[in-house]
């Protein structure tokens, strides 16, 4: 990584401290992976402490790669701290009756409990909803799994690729005629983590007006069913079965990927001013003058005449040149970047999303930074992702417990 670009230095810890919406809630993170980690994470963006209960080996991510960020001895997994940042970690033996304990204490005091075990894994433990409910009728108890904590696939474990075939996700993404197709983003278990984190403020917002936490529960099958949005509803409302499309869209056109001179450009007339724009800036005088497709109808009637001629009046551009036209004309449009030139783009470096930040034992590393602006700043990385267990001494003295317990609590 020595070619890396700098990304300049880290967000002051202290810049948006004054409003971070969730400072002073504790957030008690029994998760792993992606799904759990994303929302906990969004959750450590807003301000809340997240405490990351790691078992004794950690999360099974800290040992996926290559890729391995590494400074000497040190190894960190890339995947690891791309879901990481603003926690601590605490590494606690739930086998164990100290770990167990230790675990107690730790949601004694805390306001949000998230977890993506099994179905009946957190009941096993003595963890459960109703138990926690009747000790601490405050705490707010968050859960993601695979396919809900009832029916008939309820002890069924739950990955990305899994939900996003059953959730027929797979069934219309891709080209026609092509195998289906995963998205290339585990995005079943990114938009369950942001689903729950959504229904997890909910739940705060209603716990202030009722002094009461309750239990929110996400599913990724769920989730990705309602992910389908417009494609689902042409099935619920006409019965349609919708199959893949590539990158076009089935009711406006032009509307997608197309290709020019020296790359790829994603162009958007949503709507019939904007087409006549885009045949300005193009100079496609004829199309501009074909009354068949003067509305967007015509033109999702007539998409392969149009865009065999589109297509050939790109052929002739640059992709700067089609850029620059599109721009001058009012017509929206991007570039198809690859990640060097997403962090190469001017708008993505001015913005800060990629940051520097001190790291326990890599030195530094860099991470993406939370992509809100909350109180007309950006919120901070005010922590990198921790190392395994970094924290578990510093949490047990918080929590009144010897710190000099830390290796039974984590046998």
């Amino acid at each position: 990584m020595a070619d890396r670009p700098e990304w300049g230095g880290a967000v002051s810890a202290a810049q948006g401290r004054g409003t971070l919406p969730l400072a002073g809630v504790r957030v008690a993170d029994f998760t792993r992976v992606l799904t759990g980690p994303f929302c906990t994470m969004l959750l450590g963006d807003l301000g809340a402490d997240v405490i990351k209960v790691e078992p004794p080996q950690g999360d099974d991510t800290r040992a996926w790669g290559p890729p391995f960020q590494t400074s000497g001895e040190a190894r960190e997994s890339s995947y690891f701290l791309s879901v990481n940042r603003n926690k601590r970690s605490m590494v606690l033996d739930l086998k164990s009756d100290a770990g167990r304990n230790a675990a107690a204490t730790l949601l004694a005091e805390t306001d949000i409990l998230v977890e993506n075990f099994r179905p009946g894994t957190m009941e096993r433990l003595g963890f459960g909803w109703a138990d926690l409910h009747a000790r601490s009728p405050r705490l707010i108890y968050a859960s993601v799994s695979g396919f809900g904590q009832d029916g008939p696939y309820r002890d069924r474990a739950g990955y990305d690729v899994i939900a996003q075939g059953m959730g027929g996700l797979m069934s219309y993404n891709g080209e026609e005629g092509r195998p289906p197709l995963r998205v290339g983003v585990a995005v079943a278990d990114v938009f369950s983590g942001a689903l729950l984190t959504q229904a997890i403020l909910a739940a705060l917002y209603q716990r202030e007006h009722t002094g009461l936490g309750q239990r929110v529960d996400v599913n990724l099958l769920e989730s990705v069913i309602a992910l389908g949005s417009s494609q689902v509803s042409r099935y619920l409302a006409v019965g349609e079965v919708p199959g893949p499309i590539g990158n076009e869209h089935r009711s406006i056109v032009p509307y997608g990927t197309l290709a020019c001179a020296d790359g790829f450009v994603n162009i958007a007339a949503g709507n019939d001013s904007l087409w006549r724009r885009l045949c300005l800036g193009l100079d496609l005088h004829g199309l501009a003058s074909d009354e068949r497709l003067a509305t967007n109808e015509g033109r999702v009637t007539h998409r392969t005449y149009l865009e065999e001629h589109l297509l050939a009046a790109l052929a002739r551009l640059s992709r700067a040149e089609v850029m620059s036209r599109l721009e001058q004309a009012g017509v929206p449009c991007g570039p198809v970047n690859n990640l060097a030139e997403v962090f190469a783009d001017p708008h993505v470096q001015a913005r800060g999303v990629a940051v520097d930040v001190p790291h326990a034992s890599l030195g530094r590393t860099t991470v993406t930074a939370p992509p809100w602006d909350v109180g007309g700043e950006k919120l901070p990385v005010r922590r990198p992702p921790p190392t395994l267990g970094q924290h578990t001494e510093e949490i047990l003295g918080e929590l009144g417990l010897n710190p000099g317990a830390a290796e039974h609590v984590a046998e």
